[in-house]
Order: C-alpha cells, then sequence, then structure tokens
C-alpha cells in the first residue's frame, strides 16, 4: 500500500516549486520544472502470492516554461502455477497542475504487465495521468483534495479486495473518470474556464486478457 498522509494516504507533493502554490499564485516569473518518476512496481511469486500497491500523488507546479512527468506502474507475476496462481497489482494516478500560455510539457505515461512463466496469474498494471493546463495557477481547493483523497481511499480498498482482474479494471476505470470529473469541476469554478484543459493518459494492461 501506498504510504498514508493525514489529509488523503497519497504522495503529496507540490512540485519543484520551493515557495509552493501559494507564490505561484503570485505574480512570478515562470521557471522551468520537472517532477521526478512516480513509479510503482509488484512482484507476486510463490514466496509471495498476493502483491498490491498503489500511488497517487498530487503535483501542484504553477507557473512554468517546461515541465517533465512521467508515471509508470509495472506489475509482473512470476514463476506460479494454476493450482498456487499469484495476483499482482500496480497502480499510479498522477495528477499535474500547471500554468502557463506556451508550456513545454514532456509527459510520459505508462503501465506494464509481465508474465513470467506464470500460469493463471492475475496480473493488471494501470497507469493514469492526469494533466490540468491553465493559462494562470490553479489552486486546488480544500474540497476539491477531500474529494481525491476519497477517491484514493477507495483506490486502496480495491487491493484489500479479493476482485478478479476484470472487474478490477473496470472499477480503476470508474474511479478515474472520478477523478478527471473533479479536476473539470476545479477548472470550471476558475475564471475563464474555457481556456482551461484537463488532459488524461490512460495506459492499463493485465493478464489474463488486455
Amino acid at each position: 500500500m501506498s504510504q498514508s498522509t493525514p489529509l488523503s494516504r497519497s504522495v503529496l507533493r507540490l512540485g519543484l516549486l520551493a515557495a509552493g502554490v501559494a507564490a505561484a499564485a503570485t505574480a512570478v516569473p515562470a521557471q522551468a520544472a520537472e517532477i521526478t518518476l512516480d513509479n510503482v512496481r509488484t512482484t507476486a511469486n510463490h514466496h509471495h502470492h498476493v502483491q498490491f500497491r498503489d500511488s497517487f500523488a498530487v503535483h501542484q507546479l504553477g507557473r512554468v516554461d517546461t515541465a517533465a512527468v512521467r508515471n509508470q506502474a509495472t506489475a509482473t507475476g512470476a514463476g506460479c502455477t494454476a493450482d498456487d496462481a499469484c495476483r499482482s497489482v500496480a497502480l499510479s494516478f498522477q495528477i499535474v497542475t500547471l500554468a502557463g500560455q506556451h508550456v513545454h510539457l514532456n509527459a510520459v505515461n505508462d503501465g506494464t504487465a509481465v508474465n513470467d512463466h506464470c500460469t493463471g496469474c492475475q496480473t493488471l498494471a494501470g497507469a493514469y495521468q492526469f494533466v490540468v493546463s491553465t493559462p494562470s495557477p490553479l489552486r486546488l481547493s480544500t474540497a476539491t483534495r477531500a474529494r481525491l483523497a476519497d477517491v484514493h481511499r477507495r483506490l486502496d480498498a480495491l487491493g484489500r479486495s479479493r476482485l478478479p482482474a476484470t472487474e478490477l479494471k473496470q472499477q480503476t476505470d470508474a474511479l478515474a473518470a472520478e477523478v478527471t470529473g473533479i479536476l473539470k469541476d476545479a477548472v470550471a469554478a476558475a475564471d475563464h474556464p474555457a481556456e482551461r484543459a484537463v488532459t488524461v493518459h490512460r495506459h492499463l494492461e493485465g493478464w489474463p486478457g488486455h
């Protein structure tokens, strides 16, 4: 499981702008910024039959000229048999807010499920990247962050379930759709909402089936 915080059991980072969102909301010059990799990995084998990890990271960068963001989930099932099957699930939700008129953004999002001689294993990797791009810095409100925290709690709960991979896919997609709606609500409440955009990148891969 991902580590908890009082707010949302998520890793809540405010980007690489040391002054944080409050300073970014003022008329500060744009800065180059980069987010380090959000990377979730799980490996299930005959020693650890059930493995689940998730990440729910929020990065609020403020005003930037360039940004590089990467989100990755890798789940591996290895060396199990049909009579001794394994379940490996890795899910990573990455939310990025940034501001600027002509931001150079390099966004990479990848989910990889690996079945290594693992007969009957269930392996699921899901990477979801949400990029909110606005002309001026957007600060997520306390209410918005609370709604996101609720989604993360339910994402954690999936790890305690024993749902098959096919149903996990559906429920994870449903949670991602909720995040998209929450972010769209946040930007709609800001000034000039037509100038704002929420982009979603999804890469979900699983065994058995894709």
